[in-house]
């Protein structure tokens, strides 16, 4: 069938996006080198899949165990939306005032005082690029372990071994990485089918679990409000433990912000996205979320589960039959698969940015676009070096590894807190000259409340879910972060201070379109 031509208003509108993202770009100091083909719909459809509701809030399901149970999951989910939607509010108006791929540490240059804002770029950047690095590991190394999860749900006398599971976790990146680079075309078509998926792996949790019980129903007040302060060993203070896997789920809220020099009209659009995706979320995952709170099964054994995912335990418990567990994992498992490739996506553009800036050591190197697949293949591809040497320390300390799931979350989220506090600092001067922006009374508001909640959240991160500590239950995840940013500190001493001056100055008119 043929193709109806585009009619000639539709062509100008399009030609003019072109141009004025073309104009803004070039205002903001860089040129076009990637190609435009993310709509409104493929962004959040892209925001959808990196928080990914049905493994962000159910592979972390032990911590839920740790927190006291439902109360913690149900109620956490609605405080931890009302502060990560001031944290996505906060994030919308940066975005929507320099809209690149450079996010935070562009923010943080541009709004900072010229004596500053080179180092406190820099620490911006390089906590951004390890935040999306570990969030990339996390994302595998769960997958991974996922996937075995399920075997064993399968076939329960199945034993896997920690370097089994290291392999699948390589192959997966290879897998992910290669998709990404060169399926670049069908990326956003791919987000999209992702995003469909997510709704109907929540429709069948909610319809099977109504159907079937297999560890009983709860009570309406104990689905809601069942609140158990004996297991993690922190008392009251259990509840806030079980935030954790809410945090995880909007953890990825900014990563977009890497896709906005290929998203048409991104000074609005990205925003918009960014925005749009935590109501969204917030309504699917009470759909995913208060089913599993009424059939939850005796905590104690969900602290048990296998690999410690919570998740899969429950699909077989709950269902009561293999087969019915075996189809939601193998659901839950494919949009998990799907999702790391959005994630590698949005990590690349964050390196590849980056390095543009000669933040990175080779960064000529890895800031080139390759011609044939219209990607920063390099930069894909020294992410991967980066990231899969570190996995094998698994093979030695479990909880080591561990640290650094948190250290994504709290890398992430550092890196969101630095230019909301500066614009702050800085009477959000700028971000009111956003064509998205919060207002003058609401917009203070929301970023003094993100600022905050980061900063709890990043004290959380560093402790651990159980006292009395042991070695295995340790949280490193600050020892981490703190390590990586020592590097970090010693390539700037050692050559960065003479190449790193930043990106570039905005120019006025970057905004106005």
């Amino acid at each position: 069938m043929a193709m109806s031509p585009i009619a000639p208003s539709q062509s100008t509108d399009k030609n003019k996006i072109v141009r004025e993202d073309t104009q803004q770009l070039s205002a903001l100091g860089y040129t076009e080198e990637l190609n435009r083909n993310r709509s409104n719909i493929t962004l959040l459809a892209q925001a959808l899949i990196i928080s990914n509701i049905p493994y962000g809030i159910g592979g972390p399901l032990s911590t839920v165990a740790a927190g006291g149970g439902q109360l913690s999951l149900f109620v956490g989910w609605i405080v931890v939306t009302i502060f990560y939607g001031c944290v996505a509010m906060s994030l919308a108006e940066l975005a929507s005032r320099y809209p690149t791929s450079a996010g935070p540490y562009f923010w943080t240059y541009q709004l900072a005082s010229p004596k500053y804002r080179k180092f406190l770029s820099y620490v911006t950047g390089w906590t951004w690029v390890i935040g999306n690095w570990m969030t990339t590991m996390s994302a595998h190394f769960g997958l991974a372990n996922y996937i075995c999860a399920t075997a064993i749900l399968y076939k329960p006398d199945i034993e896997f071994k920690t370097w089994h599971i290291t392999l699948i976790f390589v192959a997966l990146m290879i897998m992910s990485v290669t998709i990404s680079t060169l399926g670049n075309r069908f990326l956003p078509l791919i987000d999209t089918c992702s995003a469909i998926l997510i709704g109907i792996a929540i429709l069948a949790t909610c319809i099977s679990f109504c159907i079937r019980a297999g560890a009983g129903r709860h009570s309406l007040y104990d689905t809601f409000a069942h609140y158990d302060t004996t297991l993690s060993g922190w008392g009251k203070f259990s509840f806030a433990v079980g935030l954790l896997p809410s945090a995880y789920t909007y953890s990825g809220i900014g990563m977009i912000t890497s896709m906005a020099e290929e998203t048409g009209g991104s000074a609005i659009r990205l925003p918009q996205a960014i925005v749009s995706v935590v109501p969204v979320s917030f309504v699917a995952g009470l759909f995913f979320i208060v089913p599993i709170c009424y059939t939850l099964p005796p905590l104690p054994e969900l602290i048990d589960a296998p690999l410690g995912q919570g998740l899969a335990f429950v699909y077989g418990r709950v269902l009561a039959s293999k087969a019915a567990g075996l189809v939601l994992c193998l659901l839950t498992a494919t949009i998990l698969a799907l999702s790391c490739i959005s994630i590698v996506t949005a990590v690349t553009r964050v390196t590849w940015s980056f390095a543009r800036d000669q933040g990175f050591p080779l960064s000529r190197f890895l800031a080139k676009v390759n011609s044939r697949t219209q990607t920063p293949l390099n930069a894909a591809l020294f992410g991967f070096a980066i990231q899969a040497p570190l996995v094998f320390i698994s093979l030695g300390s479990t909880s080591a590894f561990n640290s650094f799931i948190g250290v994504s979350v709290v890398g992430l989220a550092v890196s969101y807190a630095i230019p909301i506090a500066v614009s702050i600092l800085n009477r959000r001067k700028e971000v009111m000259t956003a064509q998205w922006n919060c207002g003058k009374i609401v917009g203070p508001i929301v970023n003094v409340i993100a600022v905050v909640w980061i900063m709890f959240l990043t004290v959380l991160l560093s402790m651990p879910a159980y006292i009395p500590v042991t070695p295995e239950s340790m949280t490193y995840a600050s020892v981490v972060l703190v390590g990586f940013m020592a590097m970090a500190f010693l390539w700037y001493i050692i050559h960065a201070r003479k190449v790193y001056e930043g990106p570039p100055e905005s120019d006025s008119l970057a905004h106005g379109f």
